[in-house]
């Protein structure tokens, strides 16, 4: 498919601003081929790295010059990794033509290599968010919110992620409850995806410094919401069925959806 010069530049501009200026052309990687519409992409993105230096990668699909975008963030806490087969199985979908979709497998690949919740300095990533963050407990407890406000470099990559992209619909998935939460977004999205995936809808306890609390607040015509999966590893039918239900939920939207302009959040993130 041949690039339009102006359809490179804007592809470039985003990469730079997703990575915080730090992009090389090594980062950016295309996928082995696959069905694809006209204007879609297949891309593999590096927008960061972790406490201890583990690289933390974006997957990007559809059509870049969309305005509905979709993110996935498999797993924010190392312990908590189900979530990691969905977003696998979501990027080796057909890229749709109507979308631009993110996808971050895990935020805290430290807490993976070690099965543990917090990432390498012992901070709870889910409460390291800058809406109503407070400090919970001391270092070493499993609620550990951090020094402050995005004190770490994984809260850090995704607030910069979704203040560059601004995605309409964000799904965090989570272990173990076996339900969806209504997190303060588009309530009937969110009933929407449950149906889709069977499973009930609750309203889960708010935590100060949680990723789709500040999601929600500072982008309140968008939808973020927290999916609780059940426990242990999901079978690929099973990972395909959450999959397909978020881009069944994005179709569903329509062009003009429950999105509008982007907030004035322009808070600078603390340096660590």
């Amino acid at each position: 498919m041949p690039v339009r010069p102006a359809q490179a530049a804007a592809w470039a501009s985003m990469l730079l601003a997703v990575t915080g200026g730090g992009w090389a052309p090594a980062q950016v990687v295309a996928a082995p081929a696959v069905p694809r519409g006209p204007n879609t992409v297949r891309q593999r993105i590096v927008l960061g790295h972790s406490a201890a230096g583990r690289a933390i990668v974006a997957r990007r699909l559809g059509d870049p010059d969309s305005p509905r975008r979709l993110l996935v963030v498999g797993s924010i806490h190392g312990d908590e990794t189900a979530g990691i087969a969905v977003a696998r199985r979501l990027f080796h979908r057909a890229a749709p033509a109507d979308l631009d979709v993110w996808i971050v497998p895990t935020l805290d690949p430290d807490g993976m290599a070690v099965g543990r919740r917090q990432n390498s300095r012992g901070v709870d990533l889910n409460r390291n968010f800058p809406f109503r963050w407070q400090r919970l407990a001391d270092p070493g407890a499993v609620q550990y919110s951090g020094e402050r406000a995005l004190s770490e470099p994984e809260s850090r990559i995704a607030w910069r992620l979704i203040n560059r992209i601004h995605p309409r619909v964000t799904v965090w998935f989570h272990q173990s409850l076996g339900v969806v939460d209504l997190s303060g977004g588009h309530a009937a999205l969110e009933r929407r995806y449950a149906r889709l995936v069977g499973l009930p809808i609750r309203r889960l306890p708010r935590y100060p410094g949680s990723a789709t609390g500040w999601q929600n607040h500072a982008f309140p015509n968008s939808t973020a919401f927290v999916v609780e999966l059940p426990p242990g590893p999901l079978s690929g039918r099973r990972a395909g069925r959450f999959a397909a239900a978020a881009l069944t939920l994005m179709a569903e939207t329509g062009p003009t959806g429950p999105v509008g302009p982007p907030p004035a959040y322009e808070r600078k993130p603390s340096a660590s």
